[in-house]
């Protein structure tokens, strides 16, 4: 079937021979496309945030047992990242990416069989393990087949569909869990998923400038190259602080949230997810900006963003909060946008394979960001994990500043 999709060969290779008119339709073709694969993708991968305080009560679980339904898929695309871009330089993009989307449909539903806190962190696991197979091949094939100078926007483009994606999740997870039961929330979030792989695999045009990487060898140099390279490996970094920021904040300001003085429920904690919507407009405003200031600059401008926004969280004024969590996440989609479009540029060549590393380094800040600012918050609660994400946050600026080049 796949190879019937791509004998069509539709969009994009219009664009590459066609008018400046056909050229503009297929772009758009390809940025609908992507938009769904982010969106369908992220809809799973923090799905349980706003349902931990819940999750608390019905397991009888500490804050730090429960939220290992957040790091575990996080943890799970951190350990597939590398070995799925190797597989993706070999085999191809759309493939790769229909196929991980379609296995990602199984796991979420059997994620509403779970009996106990174990089993749904196992099936949190596995969901997890498809995740790297559509969001590093998708960078790969975006740093590939996007025109010279369009990198960025459409980059943008497919993060905007995470951003979507993930706040659905989180909002969808708080209405079920409110009105009907936890468990509910994964079978609509399967049904999401296998209708966004049936489109990914209509919408997306195959890849027209892939080479394929022959052989495990040359799959296996290409990765100690990666690691070799001091720009890559500064972006690696940045993109572990930037989700360690955004995990480590919108998992706990859950706790926060949810006892007193503010007491919210599920349904009002995955309102509160809202604030991602504002990355629906500001990344791709970002990945125009990046297109024109340059990496370094977008990347100083977001993480002052993001500082500022964390610091808001300290006043203890529901708007306020809210203010602040949309300025950190303002500035973490942009982080995202620019970290993300660098990966390529540093790279050269087997871009899959080092987009699969940016992934695992980048989901690994997450991993740890859902865990260690626990230890903060059992010794001085939400101050102690800001303090701490903070921290980390200065680490970036220094890394971008000695290693990054416009």
């Amino acid at each position: 079937m796949l190879g019937i999709s791509e004998a069509r060969r539709p969009a994009l290779e219009t664009a590459e021979s066609g008018t400046g008119e056909n050229t503009a339709g297929s772009r758009l073709g390809v940025h609908i496309a992507l938009f769904v694969t982010g969106c369908a993708t992220f809809v799973n991968l923090y799905v349980t945030q706003p349902l931990l305080p819940q999750f608390r009560e019905i397991f009888h679980a500490s804050e730090l047992m429960v939220s290992l339904t957040v790091s575990a898929p996080v943890l799970a695309v951190a350990l597939a990242a590398p070995l799925v871009g190797l597989l993706a330089d070999a085999l191809g993009r759309k493939r790769v990416i229909v196929a991980a989307m379609l296995g990602l449909f199984l796991p979420t539903l059997l994620a509403a069989t779970a009996t106990d806190l174990h089993q749904l962190i196992f099936w949190r696991f596995l969901q997890g393990l498809f995740i790297p197979g559509i969001i590093a091949v998708a960078m790969a094939y975006i740093s590939e087949e996007s025109p010279r100078g369009t990198v960025g926007s459409t980059m943008a483009t497919y993060v905007t569909g995470t951003v979507v994606g993930g706040f659905s999740g989180r909002f969808i997870a708080g209405l079920c869990a409110t009105h009907y039961d936890w468990r509910v929330t994964f079978i609509v979030i399967g049904a999401i998923t296998l209708a966004g792989s049936l489109a990914t695999w209509w919408l997306l045009p195959r890849s027209m400038k892939f080479v394929r990487q022959i052989g495990t060898t040359a799959s296996l140099a290409s990765l100690r190259l990666h690691l070799k390279n001091p720009q890559l490996l500064a972006t690696y970094a940045i993109g572990f602080n930037v989700l360690f920021c955004q995990v480590g904040s919108f998992t706990y300001i859950n706790f926060y949230l949810a006892d007193k003085p503010f007491l919210l429920g599920p349904a009002a904690l995955g309102a509160i997810f809202t604030v991602y919507l504002i990355g629906a407009v500001i990344t791709p405003v970002s990945g125009v900006i990046l297109d024109r200031i340059g990496y370094r600059r977008t990347l100083r401008i977001a993480v002052g963003i993001i500082i500022a926004g964390i610091l808001l969280t300290l006043i203890r004024s529901l708007p306020v909060i809210i203010a602040g969590l949309t300025l950190a996440s303002t500035g973490v989609f942009a982080c995202q946008a620019a970290a993300s479009s660098y990966v390529g540029k540093a790279a050269g060549r087997a871009r899959s394979s080092a987009a699969g590393l940016y992934v695992a380094f980048y989901y690994c800040g997450g991993g740890f960001g859902s865990i260690l600012p626990g230890l903060f918050w059992s010794q001085a609660g939400w101050v102690g994990c800001v303090a701490f994400i903070l921290c980390m946050q200065a680490v970036i600026l220094v890394l971008a500043g000695i290693s990054w080049k416009d």
